[in-house]
């Protein structure tokens, strides 16, 4: 049996969903208060920061849409063997 874990492409997406939606909302918070301060004592550092911040929060949102759809999307059905009473198999069923 194979283990899922966290890396493991389709499994606990909403979790995954939920770490880059908290890099999202720090993004988006630090990209503000860079902006506001930027506003407030023009130093270059400051400007480039929010923008930087602006990127990140950007490249968030993206992994965020990814992570979420990677749940809604239907997951492949393996196929069921039938057995009738009388023996044999009747074939291959969705």
């Amino acid at each position: 049996m194979e283990r899922a874990d966290i890396l493991t492409p389709g499994e606990y997406e909403l979790v995954k969903a939920g770490f880059h939606g908290t890099a999202l909302g720090l993004a988006v918070v630090m990209g503000a208060y860079n902006a506001a301060a930027w506003f407030r004592r023009r130093e270059p550092h400051l400007a480039i920061n929010a923008v930087l911040y602006v990127v990140l929060a950007a490249w968030e949102h993206q992994h965020v849409l990814h992570h979420v759809a990677s749940v809604r999307l239907p997951r492949e059905v393996e196929p069921v063997v039938v057995e009738h009473r009388h023996g044999g198999t009747g074939g291959v069923a969705a």
